[in-house]
């Protein structure tokens, strides 16, 4: 048998926040765009972050991976020694996936960056871990991006993610291109994938009805401020805040908690 990198294991025998981000406050120039914003994310959870387009969910993903520097607060990321410990999904996987090497290429390229391994180790690696998200590499594995659907394409960018090893995937409104019924299946596998190896995940996106799908728990963002946070189920079926109510009057379809595994 081929020897491959174990690319998802964890050893976590205790619970713990993973990602604690405590009054963060980050703005450009003379504008603030969060303003004492704090969130959890417990070891192994799946928490959602909800709001409208300028509601600071992006900058708020920016500062957590490091990419914007905050003028107060924290971020503290307890990733028990991984080397990558958050990884990003991105919302357009298309335009996220080099469109000129195959699939296989795509997914090792974080274990060949880093001279992990042997070129069949990572190959191998590769494999495996395109069939662990669904997409058979023998079918897959030479595949160009342009040849692939949206949901195909989430896939591979999800398998790219998972070769890092990451403690947290950050997911920045995963599925809101690709049409409804694709939308649950790659929810589903997120979720799977959650249960699985133990990740951590954090959900960004505008609609509270894929929050509802995979998300323990929920944080509403406005306008910087999050005005409301708690149990998803407790949040959506007696919201407190008045913007929670318009994100749930604006949601088209807020599917049942059980359909989370009907699609696989």
């Amino acid at each position: 048998m081929t020897d491959s990198i174990d690319p998802t294991h964890h050893t976590e025998s205790t619970p713990r926040d993973l990602l604690a981000v405590d009054d963060l406050v980050v703005g450009y120039g003379d504008r603030i765009v969060l303003d004492g914003v704090s969130l959890r994310v417990p070891a192994g959870g799946c928490v959602g972050l909800v709001g409208e387009s300028g509601s600071g969910k992006s900058t708020l993903a920016r500062t957590i991976l490091g990419l914007q520097r905050p003028r107060s607060g924290s971020v503290h990321i307890d990733d028990g020694g991984a080397d990558h410990p958050v990884q990003m999904v991105f919302q357009d996987p298309i335009s996220s996936l080099n469109p000129h090497r195959s699939t296989i290429a795509i997914v090792a390229e974080p274990l060949t960056i880093r001279g992990e391994g042997t070129r069949r180790q990572r190959r191998e690696t590769a494999r495996e871990l395109l069939a662990r998200v669904g997409l058979d590499p023998d079918r897959f594995a030479d595949a160009r991006p342009g040849t692939l659907s949206g949901g195909q394409a989430q896939r591979v960018a999800i398998a790219r993610a998972l070769v890092a090893r990451p403690a947290l995937l950050l997911c920045d409104e995963p599925v809101s291109s690709l049409d409804v019924s694709v939308q649950a299946r790659v929810l589903n596998l997120l979720a799977d994938l959650r249960d699985e190896v133990g990740l951590s995940l954090l959900v960004i996106s505008h609609d509270l009805a894929v929050v509802r799908m995979i998300a323990d728990s929920v944080s509403v963002l406005c306008d910087g401020r999050i005005v409301e946070s708690g149990d998803t189920e407790s949040v959506i079926s007696a919201p407190q805040h008045s913007y929670t109510r318009q994100l749930l009057e604006a949601a088209p379809r807020i599917p049942d908690y059980s359909e989370k595994r009907d699609t696989a």
